[in-house]
């Protein structure tokens, strides 16, 4: 079995990546590339090799190793750099890619290549130590947990002590030699947990991470995505190894994720979170409260216009709503993935009515894309009464709910089997948790952002999805939370309103109205595409 990876934004003629061969988000990188927008080069191994690496047959192993080597070697002449080299180190992230998107349900391990040689190297290449003993901190960590199977809790813990002990407010503001005794403890902790150490070597890493990346394809959180997404026929994932960019440089760096249109309602502006010196999975696992665009408009007005202008040629150029993941680094925008976003129907529609006034589409075409909008889904819902809200929180997905206080996926699908209602209440939106996001009328996070994986999954859905709730304490082993002052039990009934973020206690009775202008241009748009009806002669 021989599989030749495929490149991506290098010099040559490199032949086409499609979603089925590399996977959706190596294909659009390509087509990114292809017009010239800033992407970092990478390369692709296929899908075709996803199923045969996780049965452990030899020859795909084999093959997994070839185009490793092949990839990094073409990687190390398009950036100058040497994977694992103490002076001018590579570093690359390893990421999953399906031919259809399944966002956060297939697994990322950034930071590849370091150890204590590259560290050294990284130091030298970037003059910049907090940024090397950060980027370590991660690698250690999240190779650990997706690689290793160890469990999150620990890193996490440990880091919330550090940041305590050194009085700052987030770990963002932790100094280089808190990270430097940070990462030391991680590998130590790592290495009692394993009973040896992480490995150092660099191409030991890599395999690792890839082969990982193609067993997340079977965990359970994909397969829930899967069949509740009706993508059973896919193939598998794909990897594609890409050369790091570093959001975690310092105060001109960051990361972010953008929508070209509101995917909530469908409105015609850019849809933006964003942190300052943080990486991509800051923002996209909802572990901390990101900022929006105007702060980044602020301190990097030019980057914010590269970037919109990109989203917009992106929309133009690919005829649908997208979803960006973006990183600055010391001033410099990269544009990491696009595909077409998840939404909720209200938005789908808006749209399509839109997308066909300014040209982007043309009616025929608008319509063959509503057949799959579910009409009851696009009704505009809100309470028919006022009622005191004891907390408030950002709104991720629009819409409201009633139902019962679920505080894990099982409980919310134990209501919804006994034909109740129920709002899925949690510290934050773990994608994890997407069997109890399709139970759950609503979901309700004490922390997150409105671009975190779990939230775009929510949308995709059409249910309520309120995040980053401060007043929100979940008490997990006592089956409660409080709420400001108030102290809430498993069962009892909240309420979610997508409109203004609000919190209320109690049911609440609901209202639908129909938006009945998109829906007049819908069936305007029928009548003039109807095929004319012939007269019968005398």
């Amino acid at each position: 079995m021989t599989f030749d990876p495929l490149f991506i934004a290098m010099a040559g003629d490199e032949a086409e990546v499609t979603p089925e061969a590399g996977g959706s988000k190596a294909a659009q990188l390509w087509r990114m590339g292809r017009l010239g927008l800033p992407v970092p080069p990478a390369f692709v191994l296929p899908t075709a090799l996803c199923a045969a690496v996780n049965s452990g047959e030899a020859g795909a192993l084999a093959a997994l190793d070839r185009g490793l080597a092949a990839g990094i070697a073409r990687l190390e002449a398009a950036t100058g750099r040497s994977f694992g080299d103490a002076r001018a180190p590579l570093l690359v992230s390893v990421r999953s890619g399906a031919a259809q998107s399944m966002p956060g349900m297939l697994s990322t391990v950034l930071d590849v290549g370091l150890n204590a040689a590259s560290l050294r190297g990284l130091i030298r290449l970037t003059g910049n130590p907090r940024l090397a003993w950060d980027s370590w901190r991660r690698f250690v960590q999240l190779y650990a947990e997706v690689v290793e199977g160890l469990p999150a809790a620990p890193f996490e813990a440990r880091l919330a002590e550090l940041i305590r002990a050194e009085d700052v407010a987030a770990e963002s503001e932790l100094d280089g030699e808190a990270l430097e005794r940070l990462t030391h403890e991680f590998l130590a902790l790592a290495a009692r947990q394993l009973g040896r150490p992480l490995p150092s070597d660099p191409r030991s890493q890599l395999a690792a991470a890839a082969r990982a990346v193609y067993r997340s394809w079977d965990g359970r959180r994909a397969q829930d995505y899967r069949r509740l997404n009706g993508l059973d026929g896919l193939a598998g994932t794909a990897v594609t190894v890409q050369a790091m960019v570093f959001g975690n440089a310092g105060g001109t760096s960051g990361a972010g994720v953008a929508f070209s249109r509101d995917p909530a309602t469908g409105e015609r502006r850019l849809y933006l979170d964003f942190l300052f010196d943080a990486q991509g999975e800051d923002v996209v696992a909802g572990r901390r409260p990101p900022g929006n665009g105007e702060r980044l408009a602020a301190r990097l007005p030019a980057v914010a216009a590269a970037l919109a202008a990109g989203a917009e040629r992106l929309e133009r150029e690919l005829g649908d709503l997208q979803d960006i993941e973006f990183t600055v680094e010391e001033g410099r925008l990269f544009f990491l993935q696009t595909r077409a976003a998840k939404r909720t129907p209200r938005a789908t529609l808006r749209v399509l009515v839109d997308f066909v006034r300014e040209g982007l589409l043309d009616p025929a075409t608008a319509l063959e894309r509503a057949a799959a909008i579910d009409l009851d889904q696009v009704r505009l819902t809100r309470f028919a009464e006022p009622a005191p809200a004891v907390a408030t929180a950002v709104v991720a997905a629009p819409g409201v709910a009633s139902g019962r206080a679920a505080f894990d996926s099982l409980r919310a699908q134990a209501f919804a089997e006994a034909g109740e209602p129920a709002i899925l209440v949690r510290h934050d939106t773990s994608t994890d948790d997407v069997a109890g996001f399709a139970a759950a009328d609503g979901i309700l996070t004490a922390v997150g952002g409105r671009t975190a994986h779990a939230a775009v999954v929510a949308r995709q859905l059409g249910k309520v999805c309120l995040v980053g709730c401060a007043a929100l304490r979940l008490d997990p082993g006592g089956r409660s939370a409080t709420l400001g002052e108030r102290t809430i039990a498993e069962g009892d009934w909240l309420s979610l309103d997508g409109a203004d973020g609000s919190v209320t206690l109690g049911r609440r009775a609901i209202v639908a109205e129909a938006p009945e202008a998109e829906l007049a241009e819908l069936e305007r748009w029928r009548r003039a595409t109807a095929e004319p009806v012939a007269l019968q002669g005398d």
